[in-house]
């Protein structure tokens, strides 16, 4: 962990250079992922079922691949009734979230008479990848295929590593709509949802969160298919007054710690003392946490505390441009409403982080690695595509053509200026 203060004189260049690490991307692996995408796409589940022995030591075959709506139901029932009412509560929170995202098809004429507008259309197939590494995410399953079932995507095919599929993850599969469960992770996983491979279809986009290898599976295959982000690891920012109690400023601190050890935990406070508090209550988190070992890493290595007045706040969020940053005082928005570059921003004492991780309603797929500045976390707008809608009458026509064949000259397009110049009343 480093500290940082905001009146040291080289607070300036020790916090950029902070800014520029890297965290969490392996040389190797663009060529590894590489070659992935193209045995798959060359020799499709042959490969899949290949790359499954190679890596997950499992033997499938083109019938168990694909999981069961047997072994869905099964799953959904084995979930604790706690768990299941838990699922049902932040789906539904979700799905009224999202709703409200819906844009409204347009239509009007304009002053020359051309009918303009445009509608809004839903993909037909989308793929949802879920990872089944560290733990069981049954919410990555809500944030990515509630949205999808409200923009109304006709058919979301999931697929997560092989191995023993937890329940709440097939019960969170059947809340969200999810109309088929594939056994296959990695790289792999991403190429058979782009190019297809035996019994699994092609989509025609990719969401959901994955390794270092599915990141960079998914950013190769821009462009063959669509792309929700790429992700990278976790981040938290928590700009907290010494009003806090300190225990609770380094559970939300370790929330995003016990992710990934290249996950980053930044404090922002005016308090020195505060700070101290903080970290010897992270300290102290840390020998008791389950997830400790990993939290602890990434605290080491990617954490830090900087004291600075928190009127300058705002301007280091942005700098800084995290996936979630919590204000923890009275009257946030004073602050929060100063900052432009964020993925989620929660306001108050009682609004820690991991409460849009799972059940506020907002979608906690959000932009990492300073992507904030560019880029919105996921929504509804990432599983619906706007058409354009034009119309002339002779009238309208008249108006617009002309202008078309001057501009279409002065391009150096014959063809173009030809097709209008051929339609107005003088010929082409």
């Amino acid at each position: 962990m480093r500290r940082f203060s905001f009146t040291d004189p080289g607070f300036a260049a020790a916090f950029k250079a902070f800014l520029d690490e890297r965290r969490g991307s392996p040389a190797d692996v663009d060529a590894a992922a590489a070659e992935v995408l193209e045995a798959v796409k060359s020799r499709g589940l042959e490969a899949l079922l290949d790359y499954g022995r190679r890596f997950d030591k499992v033997e499938l075959t083109a019938e168990t691949i694909r999981v069961t709506p047997e072994e869905i139901e099964q799953g959904a029932a084995d979930t604790p009734a706690d768990v299941r009412e838990a699922i049902a509560f932040a789906a539904a929170r979700i799905r009224a979230y999202h709703s409200r995202q819906r844009p409204a098809d347009q239509a009007w004429t304009d002053e020359a008479g051309v009918e303009l507008g445009w509608r809004w259309t839903a993909l037909e197939a989308v793929g949802v990848y879920v990872p089944g590494g560290r733990a069981a995410y049954p919410s990555t399953v809500l944030m990515n295929a509630v949205p999808a079932q409200v923009a109304g995507v006709d058919r979301i095919a999931m697929v997560t590593p092989p191995g023993k599929l937890q329940p709440a993850v097939l019960a969170a599969a059947k809340e969200a709509g999810v109309t088929e469960i594939w056994r296959v992770g990695g790289a792999q996983a991403v190429a058979a949802l782009a190019y297809g491979a035996g019994p699994i279809q092609p989509v025609d986009k990719i969401v959901g969160p994955g390794n270092a290898y599915v990141t960079a599976a998914k950013r190769r295959l821009y462009g063959v298919v669509g792309i929700d982000a790429l992700a990278g690891p976790s981040e938290i920012v928590v700009v907290a007054d010494n009003q806090n109690n300190p225990d609770w400023i380094a559970a939300d601190l370790l929330s995003q710690a016990e992710h990934d050890p290249a996950a980053q935990s930044i404090l922002i406070t005016d308090d020195p003392g505060f700070a101290g508090a903080v970290e010897a209550a992270v300290i102290e988190r840390l020998k008791t946490l389950a997830t400790g070992e990993d939290a602890a890493a990434s605290w080491r290595d990617h954490g830090a505390v900087i004291i600075a007045p928190l009127d300058e706040s705002p301007a280091l969020v942005d700098a800084i441009a995290p996936e979630h940053v919590e204000f923890a005082m009275e009257n946030p928005e004073r602050l929060a409403d100063r900052v432009r570059h964020a993925g989620a921003i929660f306001l108050g004492r009682l609004t820690p982080e991991a409460i849009g991780d799972y059940v506020a309603g907002s979608n906690h797929v959000l932009p990492t690695s300073r992507a904030a500045r560019f880029q919105s976390g996921l929504s509804i707008y990432d599983f619906i595509k706007r058409t354009s809608i034009v119309k002339c009458d002779a009238a309208s026509f008249g108006v617009l053509g002309p202008h078309t064949v001057a501009l279409a000259k002065a391009e150096g397009l014959p063809a173009h200026a030809l097709s209008a110049s051929i339609r107005l009343p003088s010929g082409d």
